[in-house]
């Protein structure tokens, strides 16, 4: 019996992929933003292009500037000349040229970065939107509106709010955590904002202790009609999940997972009974492979499921997963979409609905417009 091809081998087939590029782009916020443990005045883009003849597939992930010469490696060692259709395999790879170095954080973000490009340039030879090659069960995918940053004055809390609101967003979720002797104010300030029946989600980045987040649950839930706590406690503290998720009033759900890097770490988290809402990120976890993976675990125990920021890759895969109950629609996040990507979608009546007409994720880089942002590395 001959010898069976090689995963590398089986890549080198029809539709190989021509050339691949990685470039930085540093967007400053409109205003100073932070959350519970963290402030920043800028965001850094990483986008990637990867074409197989005439066809270019685009994908990007919210990083440092350092994982743009890191993905060209990536590039250059295991996808150009790949298979464009041979995705499990150049993912497989990818993980393995990861191994001395570590597969997590920045590394994982790279490997996102290219995957997520990976299945743009899929759905784009095969002439289909990404969510109709997934697999399509629901027209759109709910949003809740995401900002209501630690750095933002209450009125600019209540603008943000009450705009999401008046544009048909049901659902809106606040940062807190920085300075704990505000948050009770400023919870009721963001519910006085939005009235009785728009859901209030609230984030601490992991900024309370477990006994400040048991009280804060409490008096959030009583005061607010708080509905969402995301890590109360750092996301790392599964023990301290547990707690919560088993202390926390009725109706307050205890939501996790946005650092999430690949499968086993989704396992683990719900192995420990931690959350009632798993939450990944398409941009960290491993591209569409690796949400599809986190979507799965989901669906096996089951519980909800919930996408973290990048709106306009998780509205593909919100569309198309099982078990997804909302996406986040993070103002950072969209307004830098809207700003450098034709073919940018907007919520209608609180969801985000694919372009079923724009093959791939729909998208198409601005590079002229986004010249002046381009961070060189």
């Amino acid at each position: 019996m001959g010898r069976g091809l090689s995963c590398f081998e089986m890549m080198l087939s029809s539709s190989p992929i021509r050339t691949g590029s990685a470039i930085a782009y540093t967007i400053p916020t409109d205003s100073p933003e932070a959350d519970g443990t963290f402030a920043w005045r800028s965001t850094t883009l990483i986008l990637v292009h990867l074409q197989a003849g005439d066809t270019t597939g685009v994908g990007y992930t919210y990083s440092d500037k350092t994982a743009a010469p890191l993905i060209r490696s990536l590039l250059k060692d295991a996808v150009i000349g790949a298979d464009a259709f041979a995705i499990p395999c150049i993912f497989s790879r990818l993980r393995h040229l990861q191994r001395n170095y570590g597969s997590d954080g920045l590394a994982a973000t790279a490997l996102s970065a290219i995957d997520i490009a990976l299945w743009d340039l899929k759905a784009k030879l095969l002439v289909q939107p990404l969510v109709s090659l997934l697999g399509q069960m629901r027209a759109g995918a709910p949003v809740y509106g995401s900002g209501g940053f630690t750095s933002y004055s209450d009125d600019q809390l209540q603008t943000q709010f009450s705009n999401w609101v008046a544009d048909g967003i049901p659902r809106v979720k606040m940062k807190i955590g920085s300075d704990p002797q505000r948050d009770l104010a400023r919870v009721k300030s963001a519910r006085e904002a939005i009235g009785p029946d728009t859901q209030l989600f609230v984030d601490a980045n992991g900024a309370y202790s477990r006994k400040q987040a048991l009280w804060f649950a409490e008096r959030f839930a009583m005061e607010s009609n708080v509905s969402w706590f995301e890590e109360p406690v750092s996301s790392d503290d599964l023990a301290g999940l547990h707690l919560m998720r088993n202390r926390a009033p009725a109706g307050m759900d205890i939501a996790a997972g946005e650092y999430g890097w690949n499968a086993m770490y989704f396992r683990r988290m719900l192995a420990a009974e931690a959350v009632d809402v798993l939450q990944a990120d398409a941009t960290r976890c491993g591209g569409v492979t690796g949400f599809l993976d986190a979507a799965a675990i989901c669906d096996a125990h089951p519980l909800p499921f919930s996408a973290h920021c990048a709106p306009s890759i998780h509205m593909h895969l919100g569309c198309s997963v099982r078990s997804i109950r909302h996406l986040e629609y993070f103002y950072d996040h969209a307004r830098i979409e809207q700003m450098l990507f034709d073919g940018f979608t907007a919520p209608k009546d609180g969801a985000m609905q694919p372009d079923l007409s724009r093959p791939g994720l729909g998208l198409d880089f601005k590079t002229k417009d986004a010249e002046k942002f381009k961070d060189d590395i």
